[in-house]
């Protein structure tokens, strides 16, 4: 692990707790490493789990869908992270529990890296500990950063996020909290050219929900996706994080951007069709990798 460049990802573990009573894996990290995973990227995943049949319920499972526990810390004082969600008309709201397992990740428990990138997103820094090991992990190594802005009340401050954006590459933003990040009456693009100035970012990648997403390279070169028809939605947890993933494999990859847009849609569309935030049939993930190559093969 530690020579061969894989993709590093830190943040939150979780269980999304719906209110009917069902319980699926979760958190964003969790999400985006999950379908890594399956896409054939083996990525590092750095968290941690309380001491509890949770925290054990997430060590299994990562195993059992082939994905290294090498990351994953064991805490005994504080247990597993939880998300209580309600869903009205598809759309969540999200009560996210206080100072749980993943928000003391250690940095004197991190396995050997050598990190190809590092996601992150904002959800997992909210407490110092966490906080201070992220800024471990770059300081030691030099990976561009993939920033996946998530914005949950009351958890995120302007300052935090600010600081997180001037040492991101690339950065994920939905359409809301980029209204919430740069406030008036701008068009969505030229505040998302803002964005990209203002951190000397190199892409910034804006989804819209049922309108599709757009990306901007370098201030100049716009890429526009929609939806090609109407998506049944179950629920949109988790739509981001495929989103993301597929963007993340894109760089890896050296997709052209408009494909990788293209493919992250189809992708995001494919999971708001369904409970929870992930896929648990590894075929689904490999007939899509490979239609994707095939379409590769005839450029």
């Amino acid at each position: 692990m530690k020579d061969k460049p894989i993709p590093v990802l830190f943040g939150e573990v979780l269980f999304d707790c719906f209110d009917d009573g069902s319980r699926v894996l979760g958190g964003a990290p969790f999400n985006v490493s999950w379908h890594l995973q399956a896409f054939g990227c083996e990525p590092l995943l750095i968290s941690r789990v309380g001491d509890d049949p949770m925290g054990r319920q997430i060590r299994d499972t990562m195993a059992h869908w082939g994905m290294t526990t090498a990351g994953l810390q064991k805490d005994s004082a504080h247990r597993t992270g939880e998300v209580q969600i309600s869903l009205l008309n598809g759309q969540p709201t999200f009560e996210i529990l206080a100072d749980r397992a993943y928000d003391h990740i250690r940095g004197d428990a991190l396995p050997p890296m050598n990190p190809s990138l590092i996601y992150q997103g904002t959800l997992g820094l909210r407490q110092p500990d966490s906080l201070a090991t992220l800024e471990q992990i770059l300081d030691r190594h030099q990976a561009p950063v993939f920033l996946d802005v998530n914005l949950r009340p009351p958890w995120w401050s302007r300052e935090q996020v600010e600081s997180q954006l001037d040492h991101a590459r690339w950065v994920k933003i939905n359409d809301d909290e980029l209204d919430t990040l740069l406030e008036g009456p701008r068009e969505l693009e030229e505040k998302a050219n803002i964005l990209m100035e203002t951190h000397s970012l190199s892409l910034v990648i804006v989804t819209q929900g049922s309108k599709g997403a757009f990306s901007l390279e370098n201030s100049e070169q716009v890429t526009k996706i929609r939806p090609i028809e109407e998506t049944p939605v179950v629920d949109t947890v988790g739509a981001g994080d495929a989103f993301a993933a597929v963007c993340i494999l894109g760089l890896l990859r050296g997709w052209p951007q408009s494909r990788t847009m293209e493919r992250a849609q189809q992708f995001a569309s494919l999971l708001v069709g369904q409970r929870g935030a992930t896929l648990s049939d590894a075929g689904r993930y490999q007939r899509l990798m490979e239609r994707w190559e095939f379409e590769g093969q005839k450029i």
